[in-house]
């Protein structure tokens, strides 16, 4: 099957109506949403946990991000397990538990390093339970072909962003009213949570020709190249991130100081717009195809980028978050949907591989803008990210050609609305 193909079937329900009558689709949507919810509660608070709780200096609270590079290898481990066993939910359980043990380990750490070494091995496996998910969530689709099959993929990926849009705000005012420790707490009981709104459940085993024999071992470098190539345009997109949540903020209040609320306007209108656009995102992707949209994805952030770098005004940043809610709008949408694709032998794999790059994005974006910041200075370590992902719109327009089922027309004749 190409990037862009869907099997068509007579059926034409509506992707939220198949949703809500899926237990399997249903109980997906909730726990990511509760997943987004207790890591973005915490992700903003650690380093002040850190150097308030257990006297970090800055510079070691920085380096604790570097923590997650452990996440692609044990993500890529677990993934195999699953690919072999097909036991997709029971290994999303086990790592639910694993971080709940870890994010109430570092709640009630006494010593500094203790949380690196719990976030480094213990969350490491935690963080796979998302990859298993969808994982899980392709089984079931593929069991059940329907036209709307990739917009139930959109709105399961927009619980997480949900989440993400309000963990942030309730976590500051959770360690705001009693303390951070018990913000960590509440960071545990969500990734715990995960667990209940699938139950018992049993999603459908994986096909016979993807529990074939050939699949039964890793798949090779030859196999794995287009997830690969994929994989790391998606890191030269991803690693703006970084850079820009962590110099937007700055070059707002200290060099145009802007106003409280106009600052946070700005920083808040991606998340949203993301939101909205997703939809749409899946829509034109069925007339164009995934990889098409993907390169006009990508060409948003170079644009916002710049829009960071140049303009200098409220209104030219306001610019530049709607067009990064653009980027994240196609690329949270899809880009699961297409890694799944790009290797159909071992879908637990790719998801954890395309999931727990994030990671190693971020790491670069962390190194690239703080040796940026310190020769270009602020606005222009912006053109960092830019450059990056002007190379991931050539690196993406590439692959897009050289798709031999030509996705856009595959799927040209899907026309199912999300609700």
């Amino acid at each position: 099957m190409g990037i862009g193909d869907t099997i068509e079937t007579p059926a034409r329900t509506s992707a939220l109506r198949l949703t809500l009558a899926s237990p399997l689709y249903r109980g997906a949507t909730v726990a990511l949403f509760l997943s987004g919810l207790g890591f973005s509660a915490a992700a903003p608070q650690i380093a002040s946990f850190l150097v308030n709780d257990l006297g970090a200096s800055l510079t070691a609270a920085g380096l604790f991000y570097l923590t997650s590079l452990t996440a692609p290898i044990l993500g890529y481990l677990v993934g195999r397990r699953s690919d072999r066993t097909g036991a997709r939910l029971g290994l999303f359980r086990v790592c639910a538990v694993a971080g709940f043990a870890g994010w109430l380990g570092i709640a009630f750490s006494t010593q500094l390093w203790m949380p690196y070494a719990i976030s480094a091995i213990v969350l490491g496996f935690a963080g796979a339970a998302t990859s298993q998910l969808f994982a899980a969530l392709h089984d079931g689709l593929k069991a059940s072909p329907n036209p709307g099959n990739d917009g139930v993929v959109a709105i399961v990926r927009m619980a997480l962003t949900g989440g993400w849009v309000i963990g942030p705000v309730a976590g500051s005012f959770l360690a705001a009213q009693s303390s951070l420790r018990t913000m960590l707490v509440a960071t545990a009981i969500c990734t715990l949570a995960q667990v209940v709104p699938l139950g018992l459940l049993r999603p459908p085993p994986p096909s016979t020709d993807e529990r074939s024999e050939p699949h039964l071992r890793a798949p090779g470098l030859r196999a794995m190249a287009p997830l690969l190539a994929f994989t790391g345009l998606y890191v030269l997109v991803y690693a703006g991130e970084p850079i820009k949540y962590a110099y937007l903020p700055i070059y707002m209040n200290e060099q145009l100081q802007l106003p409280a609320g106009t600052s946070g306007a700005i920083i808040g209108i991606q998340p949203l717009v993301e939101i909205l656009l997703m939809p749409l995102a899946v829509l034109v992707a069925r007339r164009i195809g995934m990889m098409r949209l993907m390169v006009v994805g990508a060409a948003f952030g170079v644009a916002a980028n710049l829009c960071f770098a140049t303009t200098g005004t409220a209104v030219g940043l306001f610019a530049g978050q709607i067009l990064m809610g653009g980027v994240w709008g196609v690329f949270a949408a899809l880009g699961i949907i297409v890694a799944q694709r790009l290797l159909p032998s071992a879908v637990a794999t790719a998801s954890a591989i395309f999931l727990s790059s994030t990671a190693l994005a971020s790491a670069i974006g962390g190194a690239g803008g703080g040796l940026g910041v310190a020769t270009l200075g602020l606005p222009r370590v912006f053109l960092i990210p830019a450059a990056l992902g002007l190379s991931a719109v050539i690196g993406l327009a590439v692959q897009a050609r050289s798709d031999p089922t030509r996705s856009a027309q595959a799927s040209h004749s899907d026309r199912t609305p999300l609700t």
